[in-house]
C-alpha cells in the first residue's frame, strides 16, 4: 500500500455525494426504494417506474411461521 503525502491522495466521496452529483451534472437519479426519506406513494412510484424500466426484481423467500 502506497501512501501519499497530504493533498495527493484526494478523499473519497459518500454515497449521498456521488447520487446527487449524478443529479446535478447528468440528470441520473439513484433512489434507493426502501429509503426512509420517501413516503409510501413516493416509494410505490420508484418502485413501479423501476420495474417498467428495468423489470421486475427477484421474490425474496418470505419466511412464515404456520
Amino acid at each position: 500500500m502506497r501512501w501519499h503525502q497530504k493533498g495527493y491522495g484526494g478523499e473519497r466521496r459518500s454515497p449521498e455525494e456521488v447520487k446527487r452529483d449524478g443529479w446535478r451534472e447528468q440528470g441520473l437519479l439513484a433512489v434507493a426504494v426502501d429509503d426512509e426519506r420517501l413516503n409510501w406513494p413516493e416509494r410505490e412510484l420508484i418502485r413501479q417506474l423501476g420495474e417498467k424500466l428495468y423489470g421486475a426484481r427477484p421474490q425474496t423467500k418470505a419466511v412464515r411461521n404456520e
